[in-house]
C-alpha cells in the first residue's frame, strides 16, 4: 500500500469535510503540522470540531482556520494567547469544550487504544464533571470521561520509512503519537522520508499501522534520505 501523497493537499482530498471532528497534534507552535493545517484551510470546509491542546496563534497554525471561520468548536487545555480564540468563545461565536491537558491526553490514547471510556478523579466537583457519570470506587468520586475518536488526525513527524513508521523530534513529540492513534484515518507530515527498515526499531515511536497517508514538507536537499540510520543511533 503506498502511503505517500506528493503534497499536503493531495493527501486531504477526498477526505476531509464539513463539520468533521479532527484531531491536530502539536503543543503551543512545538511540533504543529503547518503544511497539513493550511492544505486544510484552502479546502474550504467549514464547521469543524477540532481536538488540539490549544489554537496556535493569531494567523498561525490552527489560529488560521479560526480567522477563515472553518471551526465552530474547539476541545482543548489552553486558550492561551490565542485573541482571536479568545474573542469568539466570548462574543459566543465558537464552542469551547475545556478539558484538563492530562484528560485530553489520556482521552486521545484511549480512543487509539480502542477504549471507550475511563474514569478519573481530574475534574470532580467542577464545571468539568457537570452532565457526566461520577462513580465511587474505594471511597473516592471519579468522574467517568469518554474516548475520542476524530474522523481525521493531522500529525507532525520528523522521520517516516515508507510503511509509515514514524520517529519524533524532542519535544516535538508532545500529542502527536495519540493524536495519530486515535484517529479513525491519520495523515502525517515529515520532515525526511526514509526506506523501510532504514529506521533503528529501537527509534521508532509509533509504528505505521496507525498512518495511513504520509506527506513530505522539507528541504529539496532532504526529500529522500537513503542512508541506514541505524549509524546514527
Amino acid at each position: 500500500m503506498n502511503k505517500l501523497y506528493p503534497s499536503a493537499g493531495e493527501a486531504l482530498r477526498g477526505i476531509v469535510k464539513d463539520g468533521q471532528l479532527l484531531a491536530v497534534g502539536g503543543f503551543g507552535l512545538c511540533g504543529i503540522p503547518e503544511a497539513l493545517i493550511a492544505a486544510l484551510r484552502d479546502t474550504g470546509v467549514k464547521n469543524l470540531t477540532v481536538i488540539s491542546n490549544n489554537a496556535g496563534v493569531d494567523g498561525f497554525g490552527l489560529g488560521q482556520l479560526l480567522e477563515t471561520r472553518q471551526i465552530s468548536k474547539m476541545i482543548s487545555s489552553y486558550v492561551g494567547e490565542n485573541k482571536e480564540f479568545e474573542r469568539q468563545y466570548l462574543a459566543g461565536e465558537l464552542e469551547l469544550e475545556f478539558t484538563p491537558q492530562g484528560t485530553l491526553a489520556e482521552k486521545l490514547r484511549a480512543g487509539g487504544a480502542g477504549i471507550p471510556a475511563f474514569f478519573t478523579k481530574t475534574g470532580v466537583g467542577t464545571l468539568v464533571a457537570e452532565g457526566k457519570e461520577l462513580r465511587e470506587f474505594d471511597g473516592d468520586t471519579y468522574v467517568m470521561e469518554r474516548a475520542l475518536l476524530p474522523e481525521v488526525s493531522l500529525v507532525k513527524a520528523w522521520r517516516a520509512d515508507k510503511s509509515g513508521n514514524l520517529q519524533f523530534r524532542r519535544t516535538a513529540r508532545n500529542f502527536n503519537p495519540a493524536v495519530a492513534m486515535a484517529g479513525k484515518l491519520t495523515v502525517v507530515e515529515v520532515e525526511q522520508i526514509v526506506e523501510t527498515g532504514a529506521l533503528d526499531p529501537d527509534s521508532v515511536h509509533l509504528p505505521g499501522i496507525y498512518v495511513h497517508r504520509i506527506v513530505l514538507n522539507a528541504h529539496p536537499e532532504k526529500r529522500i534520505e537513503k542512508k541506514t540510520l541505524r549509524q546514527e543511533a
